[in-house]
C-alpha cells in the first residue's frame, strides 16, 4: 500500500495543500504533461470544478480514476 505524501501548491494566489499516494500522484502528473500544463494548473482546473464541501485531496483522486476510466492515463507498455 502506498504511503499518503502531503504537496503544497499555489492556486488564484494562495497556497494550499493536498495529499496522495504515489500512484494518484504520478497519474496527476501525466495527465497535465499530456494536456500540456503545469501540474499546478490542473490542480487549479480541478478545485475550481470541485464542489465546495469536497476536500481537494479527494476531489483530485476522483479525477484521477475518472481520467483513468476514459482511457487518458494509458502509458505504452501498461
Amino acid at each position: 500500500m502506498s504511503l499518503v505524501e502531503k504537496r503544497s501548491v499555489t492556486i488564484r494566489g494562495h497556497r494550499t495543500s493536498y495529499s496522495l499516494e504515489k500512484p494518484f500522484y504520478d497519474d496527476l502528473v501525466a495527465i497535465s504533461a499530456m494536456r500540456g500544463i503545469t501540474l499546478a494548473g490542473l490542480v487549479a482546473e480541478v478545485d475550481a470544478q470541485r464542489p465546495r464541501e469536497a476536500n481537494l485531496s479527494s476531489a483530485l483522486r476522483l479525477f484521477v480514476l475518472e481520467q483513468a476510466k476514459l482511457g487518458a492515463t494509458e502509458r505504452p507498455g501498461s
